[in-house]
């Protein structure tokens, strides 16, 4: 039955990285950039036959006409050259003509008339874009089996570098990072009898202006109003700590009782967010300066963005799958021997793992255009704390930050509003503001007026 062809379910799913329709076959540059595009990104299929809204109209012309003149139209326009495989199928009773290319070897493919230089195409969700210099140089790295970050940053020199937060990482691991380790971690290499670093060791020292994360919270769930905002660079090992401080910041905590114990986790599993992060940092693109990761927090959501989308040909299904292929080499190795990775392949896997457990929704893993997205639902105020009862409920929606302000004031209900802003390194008027929400949440109440106290309620 067609319900159940592998074709069928191809084109219930719509056009995508993959998969493109036409009613007819379409001009000849149009076919030609179409192949070339799928070519130089994850391979795919054209299926003749087949309108924008997904319904079989089946072929208006010959078919073996059809199958000849694509292959010499290809032959012509598409250098170097590419062989696709040209076939038929036959579905709801109608005949479609299927091109399919797969990922070719001898990248950049491009179209003849226009020149390596300006006749390259990707494959950007379903639309074929024109490739940039810093794509098709991605590309010839791609063909070489070379990673942008394992190349020699030649304007640079080892002496202008501060090696201390590697080589800190290293310590806190028990193993030394000389010079004979970077070499062979590809941090370091000599050329012409000279000692240079490479991208990697720049990338994870902080030293490009695209090695950033920048992180938002938005009040809602949209990105109308900003409700705090900061920027972390430097290196690597401190831009995830940083980030990861800041969704820890901006989470609510969740309160269980076991017996005479009480537990607080954070509503989205640390574990989990701290894998994502890692996920951005290692596989992100790198040799396009401007661009950077963006994590935004939402009411419903906590939402990581990388860009590059997925390197070296991989489809989403592929990643999700458990495929690994590491568009940084160099950055990798050290996140492996550091032991920020456990084994290639497997985040996504452990992502998905740690929120089930949780109890939590599984995250949205999407690839958009040329960016990587990962979004993790964040449960309602309600969800958080259901099962608790009481003022425990108000307590388990609390901030980190609002929560350390409650413990200052167990520990000193008369504690001066700047006195508690000098103990957790903030401005008056913010812990004015998480008194508030203390207040509102019903978990404290004002005794007396200015020189009264605070009263935390059972």
């Amino acid at each position: 039955m067609s319900a159940e062809h592998p074709l069928w379910l191809d084109i219930q799913q719509g056009e995508g990285k993959t998969l493109e329709f036409k009613r007819q076959l379409p001009k000849g540059e149009q076919l030609a950039k179409t192949m070339v595009a799928f070519a130089n990104t994850a391979g795919g299929k054209l299926v003749l036959g087949v309108d924008d809204q997904r319904q079989i109209v089946g072929l208006q012309a010959d078919e073996f006409e059809l199958m000849d003149q694509i292959a010499s139209l290809v032959h012509d326009l598409c250098q170097p050259t590419l062989l696709p495989n040209i076939y038929l199928e036959t579905l709801q009773g109608q005949t479609l003509l299927v091109v399919q290319v797969h990922r070719g070897s001898q990248l950049p493919y491009y179209l003849k008339r226009q020149g390596r230089e300006k006749g390259v195409f990707v494959r950007l969700g379903a639309t074929n874009r024109q490739a940039s210099q810093e794509m098709i140089h991605e590309l010839e790295r791609q063909r070489l089996h070379q990673s942008f970050d394992e190349q020699p940053a030649w304007d640079s020199t080892l002496e202008q570098l501060d090696l201390g937060p590697l080589q800190q990482a290293f310590r806190q691991i028990g193993k030394p990072l000389d010079r004979q380790k970077m070499h062979g971690l590809k941090l370091i290499k000599t050329e012409q009898g000279r000692e240079y670093p490479t991208h990697g060791l720049m990338i994870l020292l902080g030293r490009y202006e695209q090695v950033e994360i920048k992180c938002s919270r938005f009040k809602g769930t949209d990105m109308t109003v900003f409700l705090d905002k900061k920027e972390y660079t430097g290196d690597l090992f401190g831009q995830l700590a940083q980030a990861e401080g800041f969704i820890k910041n901006h989470l609510h905590l969740k309160a269980e009782i076991l017996g005479l114990q009480r537990t607080e986790t954070y509503e989205i599993p640390i574990a989990a967010i701290r894998e994502a992060l890692v996920n951005a940092v290692v596989h992100r693109d790198y040799s396009n300066a401007g661009r950077d990761i963006k994590l935004g927090i939402y009411d419903d959501a906590v939402n990581i963005v990388s860009p590059g989308g997925l390197p070296n040909g991989l489809t989403l299904d592929e990643a999700l799958q458990g495929r690994s292929e590491l568009r940084n080499k160099v950055i990798a190795r050290v996140f492996k021997e550091l032991g920020y990775i456990e084994q290639w392949g497997s985040g996504i896997a452990r992502i998905r793992a740690l929120c089930t457990q949780a109890g939590n929704p599984e995250p949205t893993f999407a690839e958009t255009g040329d960016f990587f997205d990962i979004e993790f639902h964040r449960a309602g105020l309600d969800a958080i704390g259901g099962s608790i009862g009481g003022s425990e409920v108000a307590q388990a929606v609390l901030t980190e930050r609002q929560q350390a302000v409650l413990e200052l004031i167990k520990q000193n209900p008369r504690m001066p509003y700047r006195q508690m802003a000098s103990e957790l390194g903030i401005n008056d008027s913010a812990v004015k503001k998480h008194l508030e929400k203390l207040k509102e949440a019903n978990v404290i109440e004002r005794i007396g007026g200015t020189r009264g106290y605070w009263k935390v309620k059972d």
